[in-house]
């Protein structure tokens, strides 16, 4: 599901649940026992974050998707996990070391709100990144609306989130999503180099540069606490739910 890493003051923490990493709370579970081991290796400079599959992330499990649409329960449990991801990545963002998000498939919903907690974000041409939330009635809960209108400008996050629009590399890279954008042929070497790099460097002096960095443009946690809540009702709305049980319905018959 995952596996970690550390080789002196770089850490490779690799996404391995086959087929697209969906994520679950027993994936949570897993991705913060990784966070909490990080977090007391000082040493530790860099973590670059990978998939071992051909999709990045592809956000919360649909297995939870479709339990949302079977009772109050199933709702909560969705939130549960909501929650728990808003958490994780949270922490993610706190680590001293620096982050690196290596995406070298397709990085969409929770998956893009992993890759903005990062740092650092390298990605392949051809790779897929996007907020599409609102095709389901529902929104990016997991961060989403305050770490892309952080990082990118309100415009941007305008544009992604209320239209739903996805953006290969280049595109993203011009609006300002990732740091990066470099053929997928050559995106493991250069991911990979660019980490290795970093770790060369002091770890209590980037630490200390990330500090300063979060310091000039604090999160607004009542945006975080917004989004909880404005997910937890949209769930709860007929017409939310009957597009949700279009696209699991349109998910099977492809199966």
């Amino acid at each position: 599901m995952l596996n970690l890493e550390i080789e002196g003051a770089l850490a490779v923490l690799t996404l391995k649940r086959a087929p697209a990493n969906a994520i679950n709370l027993e994936w949570l579970d897993a991705f913060e026992a990784c966070l909490k081991r990080l977090e007391g290796e000082e040493a530790v400079a860099v973590l670059h974050l990978r998939s071992s599959e051909r999709v990045f992330c592809a956000g919360a499990d649909l297995h939870l998707l479709s339990a949302s649409l079977a009772s109050d329960a199933g709702v909560e449990a969705m939130m549960r996990v909501v929650g728990r991801m808003q958490q994780a990545y949270a922490r993610l963002a706190r680590l001293s070391q620096v982050t690196v998000a290596e995406i070298g498939g397709a990085a969409l919903g929770g998956g893009l709100e992993l890759c903005l907690a990062c740092d650092l974000r390298i990605m392949a041409d051809e790779a897929t990144v996007g907020l599409p939330e609102s095709r389901l009635g529902l929104l990016p809960g997991a961060g989403g609306t305050q770490r892309l209108t952080l990082i990118a400008g309100s415009a941007v996050a305008s544009r992604l989130i209320l239209g739903a629009e996805t953006v290969k590399g280049q595109e993203a890279r011009n609006l300002g999503l990732v740091q990066w954008s470099v053929s997928a042929h050559d995106l493991p070497q250069r991911a990979a180099d660019l980490a290795a790099s970093l770790a060369r460097l002091p770890a209590a002096a980037l630490a200390a540069c990330k500090r300063c960095i979060a310091a000039a443009a604090p999160a607004n946690q009542e945006g975080f606490r917004t989004e909880v809540a404005e997910t937890r009702d949209l769930y709860r709305n007929e017409s939310t739910r009957a597009l949700i049980a279009e696209f699991l319905r349109a998910r099977s018959s492809k199966n």
